[in-house]
């Protein structure tokens, strides 16, 4: 992953509400973050496997970070 996209990624993660990280899903998280990722740039199939796996990998970072906030 490139590292605008890896930019986009963790802005957009800053900008979620707290309670949306918290309350879905991993797979829902998963696939909100992506769609929303998909709304600011158009990503190559290869690029939504990257974020969607990446994604996988920093969920407890992801939600321990968003518990934080709250």
């Amino acid at each position: 992953m490139n590292p605008y996209t890896l930019r986009q990624l963790w802005s957009l993660i800053e900008d979620t509400q707290t309670i949306t990280l918290l309350d879905l899903s991993d797979i829902d998280l998963v696939v909100y973050l992506l769609t929303q990722m998909e709304n600011r740039q158009p990503l190559s199939l290869q690029e939504v496997d990257l974020v969607s796996n990446y994604i996988h990998s920093k969920i407890s970072l992801i939600r321990d970070l968003a518990d934080v906030r709250s």
